[in-house]
């Protein structure tokens, strides 16, 4: 039985294949789950498409929980992951992730602001222009003015930064070919920058805007603090996948300039020895000796985590490259 003949509604066994996963991480979301998931399961059965929903309870204090598990207990295509405390949203989306048996991954707001709607469009989208991701884009944005203000100033820096250009990183809902999403690792606020991630490794990533809603219900668990978090994982996520493979070019540039700059020190002193007869024993010389022995250091340092990157990559089983096909 293939999955054109599973009803939407229904839940695949593990020999019939998914079309959709649709991952939700829910924290203290109470008041939104049933609308959200009555909505949802309406587009979800339109669609015609096989499907499950995976909702992530991310540590809910407010009976979410407790509603959750009524819902998997009424619809066999409800999957329920309950954490037992709150980890944040990139782990809610890691653990939904790892769930996932569809063929196509659409994360999405459980708060409403989300439109299920536009589901079939990103899934269609992404399969017409065999893309591997879809982003969302939340041309109209509805929420008040500053947030929205800084969303655009850190989406600028971003793209500027990652070389993928996106308008919102930030919104949630997008769609994933699986198999892009099963070597990825997530920390930290990293699941805003997955499409850079795929990008990066050569896949193929378009934007689509989306229809956003104002929050009917609840309060926002959004902070400003999330936007210098974000620029943090993005600065560590270039550096690791500019550096991770030849960490001894950046260690060995660096004992270069320490190098440089010694000599350029030690140089100074014996000119200054030389032509003015100044003193041998000096804060410069000093200063000189200590940095060829720093450069040394980073030179050595450069080496060992050369070292440890083979060890790990033959470890693995790891290559370093991504192949997309053989023909």
């Amino acid at each position: 039985m293939n999955s054109s003949n599973l009803t939407p509604s229904t839940s695949a066994s593990p020999s019939q294949d998914l079309e959709l996963s649709i991952v939700v991480p829910i924290y203290n979301e109470k008041e939104n789950i049933q609308p959200f998931f009555e909505e949802l399961k309406s587009v979800l059965d339109g669609y015609k498409k096989s499907y499950e929903i995976i909702f992530i309870d991310d540590g809910s204090a407010d009976g979410s929980t407790e509603l959750l598990e009524e819902l998997a207990k009424q619809h066999p295509a409800v999957k329920v992951v309950v954490f037992r405390r709150n980890f944040g949203q990139t782990a809610a989306m890691a653990a939904g992730f790892e769930l996932a048996k569809g063929e196509v991954v659409i994360p999405i707001d459980g708060d409403g602001q989300n439109d299920p709607g536009e589901i079939p469009r990103l899934v269609n989208k992404l399969k017409e222009e065999k893309l591997d991701v879809v982003s969302g884009w939340r041309k109209n944005r509805q929420d008040k003015f500053f947030r929205s203000f800084l969303s655009r100033i850190a989406n600028r820096i971003i793209s500027y930064v990652s070389g993928t250009h996106l308008h919102d990183y930030g919104c949630t809902l997008k769609a994933y070919r699986r198999e892009i999403l099963q070597d990825v690792r997530l920390y930290g606020e990293m699941h805003r920058l997955i499409p850079i991630f795929v990008s990066w490794a050569g896949g193929k990533v378009a934007e689509l805007p989306v229809n956003h809603r104002p929050r009917q219900r609840g309060k926002s668990k959004y902070g400003f603090g999330r936007i210098f978090k974000v620029m943090i994982d993005l600065i560590t996520a270039k550096f690791l996948s500019t550096y991770l493979e030849k960490p001894a070019y950046v260690f060995g540039f660096v004992g270069f300039l320490v190098a440089f700059g010694s000599i350029l020190t030690l140089a100074f002193v014996v000119w200054r020895r030389i032509f003015w007869h100044g003193q041998w024993i000096s804060p410069l010389l000093f200063i000189g000796v200590g940095g060829i022995g720093l450069s040394i250091l980073f030179v050595l340092m450069g080496l060992l985590s050369e070292l440890m990157v083979r060890i790990y990559f033959e470890s693995q089983g790891k290559k370093p490259y991504i192949i997309k096909k053989i023909l």
